[in-house]
């Protein structure tokens, strides 16, 4: 049963999809960098909105004016969060459409590509020669 294991483990598909895995991690991490450090201190800064702290108190005794303190006065709904995922969503989805748009171009180009013809067969050759030497004493 080890033995089965290490081959399954060990198979391409699976070593491929756990580099996939890492590689997405790695990306996650670059764009919620992207959207958090460079675009919504943009968008903060063109309509003076932090989104982070916007949230609503689900009872009265929340009165703190960040999220962070209302949280520990008691449960919030922090919708400004779900901005910010949401906003992280389309970023990651539009980033691996124009990802994705540029392999399908680079596979076109390589497809597009004339591949020299094929060679023809020894028997294609013989025969084309027979044909071209019976052309010849008939004349």
């Amino acid at each position: 049963m080890l033995e089965e294991f290490k081959k399954f483990a060990l198979r391409g598909n699976v070593i491929d999809l756990a580099i996939g895995v890492v590689i997405g991690a790695a990306f996650g991490k670059i764009v919620d960098s992207l959207v958090n450090d460079i675009i919504m201190p943009f968008i903060g800064a063109l309509g003076g909105v932090d989104f982070s702290n916007y949230f609503v108190g689900l009872n009265s005794g929340v009165t703190a004016t960040t999220l962070a303190e209302a949280k520990k006065q008691g449960a919030v709904l922090a919708y400004g969060n779900f901005i910010t995922v949401a906003v992280n969503f389309i970023i990651i989805a539009f980033v691996l459409f124009l990802v994705v748009k540029g392999i399908n171009m680079l596979q076109k180009k390589k497809e597009e590509e004339p591949a020299a013809p094929p060679a023809k067969p020894d028997d294609v050759i013989l025969l084309g020669e027979i044909r071209d030497l019976l052309k010849q004493k008939t004349v």
